[in-house]
């Protein structure tokens, strides 16, 4: 089991709960369309979400820089679609996870739906949906 949270572009996200977690079945049905490592697929917020986020916890799925330990407790597990971003993470750091991804869709206006935790979704600007 993974501590699961998913930063998506907000603009393209319907607003209404149920409809949102339709969307997310849709845009995590991950069919192989194309290379979900390759962050270049992504808008460019969600690309500096991204570009930061690694710093703290690297992606396993690709080849790691000579410093990092492989058994390592911040290696996430990352999906890169065009509008989403999904990342699975240990549970030992899931607050850690939870405050890292959340100060950074800040950051970078995007969206953060905690799919592990008790499954909001945080739109730019303060907006909460449960």
């Amino acid at each position: 089991m993974s501590y699961d949270l998913m930063a998506f572009e907000s603009d393209k996200a319907p607003k209404k709960y149920k409809d949102f977690l339709r969307w997310y079945d849709e845009q995590t049905e991950w069919n192989g369309e194309h290379d979900y490592n390759n962050p270049s697929l992504a808008s460019d917020s969600l690309q500096g979400w991204y570009g930061e986020m690694v710093q703290t916890f690297p992606n396993m799925n690709l080849p790691l820089l000579p410093d990092i330990d492989p058994g390592d407790k911040h290696l996430a597990d990352y999906a890169i679609g065009h509008h989403v971003i999904y990342v699975a993470f240990g549970w030992s750091v899931a607050g850690e996870a939870f405050e890292c991804a959340k100060a950074l869709a800040d950051k970078y206006g995007v969206g953060l739906f905690d799919v592990s935790g008790d499954g909001e979704v945080f739109f730019p600007g303060g907006k909460i949906m449960k």
